[in-house]
């Protein structure tokens, strides 16, 4: 009678699990906007794979890829998700470049699908255009691929497909180039002197003729609401009061942060931070030399994952030491 060491076999299955974690993260990461529900998910899936007869799945990767996405499916479809994401009060999850949780950056497609700009469009399609959307752009899955996974027709995955790339065009602000990365940080930086010390003239030039700015207002109150500005003069204006350091200001963050240049999801970004503890994050989408969107994230609960890979980042120079 041949005996099956049950620990070992606990430990390969287990090992198995682990080689698809990462690609696992980054896809919850891409359907669902937010790291905290990304990690949920790929638990809640290891759960399922630990209760599942493994000996029976025959190829791992492909089940694993069903069960989570589908998981992610159900989070979207939640009557709490409809209601955090249709009130104006949600914002993606910003994340470090570096993040394994980005995921494949080999291709435009693939390092567009995980920007905060297109992450904050994919919104307005349904769950399952987004699957679809992400599956194929992101990770090069075939429409009969996509059918098994999702459960549709392979006509329906072309449909579905179809409209997202139409909607998510019709949405994107100004083309879909990737700009120079010595150009975007030099623009940045101008905003920055441009914001910090008042001058309104200079930060109208530097944006586009539909500029807009959100910002999450820190996450204040009972549920967050996004403030938003549509118009060059009113960004300017919001920019021009919320970068002028005063000890007001200072006083409200409990210290005097440093400011530094970052990349955040493949873009331009600012960081606002204290000790090791990054307390704000401004984005730029920037488009034909100017800047056409600036998101503002300062929810605590929306930096912590941002947080832990700042402390990891080598010590740079700040472009303001002392904000």
């Amino acid at each position: 009678m041949i005996r099956v060491d049950s620990t070992a076999t606990d430990r390969f299955d287990t090992g198995r699990f682990e080689a698809s974690r990462n690609r696992l993260a980054s896809l919850a990461y891409r359907l669902l906007g937010s790291a905290t529900d990304a990690e949920d998910a790929v638990q809640d899936t290891f759960l399922h794979w630990q209760a599942a007869d493994r000996q029976r799945i025959k190829v791992p990767e492909a089940w694993l890829t069903k069960v989570l996405t589908n998981l992610c499916l159900d989070r979207l479809r939640s009557a709490q998700a409809r209601r955090e994401r249709t009130v104006g009060a949600w914002l993606p999850e910003p994340l470090l470049d570096g993040d394994p949780m980005l995921g494949p950056a080999d291709t435009f497609e693939q390092r567009e699908s995980v920007s905060l700009a297109v992450l904050t469009v994919m919104e307005r399609l349904s769950p399952l255009e987004r699957a679809v959307y992400i599956l194929r752009e992101a990770f090069s899955y075939n429409h009969p691929e996509i059918a098994e996974i999702l459960d549709i027709t392979e006509s329906a995955s072309q449909q579905r497909l179809h409209r997202a790339r139409r909607r998510i065009a019709a949405a994107r602000r100004g083309g879909s180039g990737e700009v120079d990365p010595a150009t975007a940080r030099r623009i940045v930086e101008e905003f920055l002197a441009a914001a910090s010390s008042g001058r309104t003239e200079r930060l109208v030039a530097l944006l586009t003729d539909d500029a807009t700015a959100i910002s999450d207002s820190n996450g204040a109150g009972p549920a967050e609401r996004l403030l938003r500005y549509d118009t060059p003069q009113r960004v300017a204006a919001m920019a021009r009061a919320g970068f002028r350091p005063t000890p007001a200001k200072r006083r409200l963050v409990g210290g005097t942060p440093g400011v530094h240049y970052a990349l955040v999801n493949g873009a331009p970004a600012i960081l606002f931070v204290l000790g090791d503890q990054v307390i704000g994050a401004v984005t730029f989408d920037i488009a034909g030399g100017r800047i056409a969107t600036v998101r503002g994230i300062a929810a605590p609960t929306r930096l912590v994952r941002l947080t832990g890979a700042w402390r990891q980042h080598g010590p740079d120079t700040p472009l303001i030491s002392q904000w």
